[in-house]
């Protein structure tokens, strides 16, 4: 008889993403191979972690040992399955708790999580590296000291970026409280719209081309990269409508010549490495023909796995099954 492991999968949060995470999980729950797994399904909340049980039942979890008690059996984990995005399990700080508990996981490791959930530190970490990334400012709802431009000083944000540009909450996804600026009299007004989603925002200059979206993961020790997408969207650019309610059209695999496919494979493979990404990440660029070479603008730890997300599609487009997909993902970690 072969003894079936216990994966954790692991979805909610506590960010404006728990809808998304928990359409995610849905998927991930349907496709994970039961004849190999015990799947049980965690949800995190502010207030409370519990799993749901067939009757309908919430079982509280044990935070001490992240363990459920069901029908008076100690359930313990061997992996945990993050699909939570947004924090806490995309910003590392499950990742900590997780790494002093000894539990395996899914995703790139607590450090990897809060470098790359912090989009400012990831392009700043990705230009160190001579990855090609678009100017950007970083401003703080609390103006601490020596940061050079405070975030109501719209002349000097004005004078030392080109317009257009894009204005997001610097950590979280899902393009939530993004804005497009095209008139320095609008910043102040996206700023204060991204500020209400985080305490830092990032103003990045726009760079006009087309945008391409790469997954990477390891599998089997190798290094495989995902059939590229290019985004078209039917928005001013690829917000949440654009995301998650159909305003945007993927096109995988890509309609690009094959010298770029390879210099977008490239790319994205070096910035997986320079990160020490782990599990399928999918990294947002930017084709710039003035440049004829891509611009990184930021890289997803956990991307969307709903119906409406990209990474399933690629996955098909690859040939796979999810069934395959999430067992090369849970089987890298033993």
């Amino acid at each position: 008889m072969i003894t079936k492991r216990n994966i954790a999968l692991v979805a909610g949060g506590y960010s404006g993403e728990y809808v998304i995470s928990i359409g995610s999980a849905n998927v991930a729950e349907a496709f994970i191979d039961a004849s190999k797994y015990n799947v049980f399904k965690i949800i995190v909340e502010r207030e409370k972690w519990y799993h749901t049980t067939a009757d309908g039942s919430e079982i509280a979890v044990d935070r001490a040992d992240f363990t459920l008690t069901i029908e008076g059996k100690k359930v313990r984990f061997d992996a945990v399955l993050m699909i939570i995005h947004g924090t806490p399990g995309e910003d590392g700080k499950l990742q900590g708790y997780f790494d002093m508990l000894g539990i395996s996981y899914t995703s790139c490791d607590a450090a990897t999580s809060a470098l790359t959930f912090n989009k400012r530190f990831t392009v700043a970490t990705a230009a160190f590296s001579g990855i090609n990334v678009a100017k950007s400012l970083h401003l703080f709802k609390e103006h601490p000291a020596g940061s050079f431009v405070p975030r109501n000083d719209i002349e000097a944000i004005s004078n030392s970026l080109t317009l257009p540009v894009f204005i997001k909450p610097n950590n979280g996804g899902s393009s939530i409280g993004m804005s497009r600026v095209e008139k320095a009299e609008d910043l102040a007004a996206a700023i204060d719209k991204a500020f209400k989603e985080d305490d830092q925002v990032l103003v990045e200059e726009f760079i006009a081309g087309r945008e391409f979206t790469v997954g990477v993961m390891r599998t089997q020790g190798e290094l495989l990269v995902l059939p590229i997408c290019e985004v078209v969207t039917k928005k001013a650019f690829f917000d949440y409508e654009a995301k998650y309610q159909g305003k945007s059209e993927e096109l995988i695999p890509a309609p690009i010549s094959t010298e770029k496919a390879d210099i977008l494979r490239g790319a994205a493979q070096r910035i997986y490495e320079v990160l020490n990404c782990r599990g399928i990440v999918r990294i947002d660029f930017i084709w710039s023909d003035i440049h004829n070479a891509p611009f990184m603008l930021e890289v997803n730890t956990v991307p969307g796995q709903s119906a409406a997300s990209i990474v399933p599609q690629m996955v098909k487009a690859h040939g796979w099954t999810m069934v395959e997909f999430y067992t090369r993902q849970i089987e890298e970690l033993f």
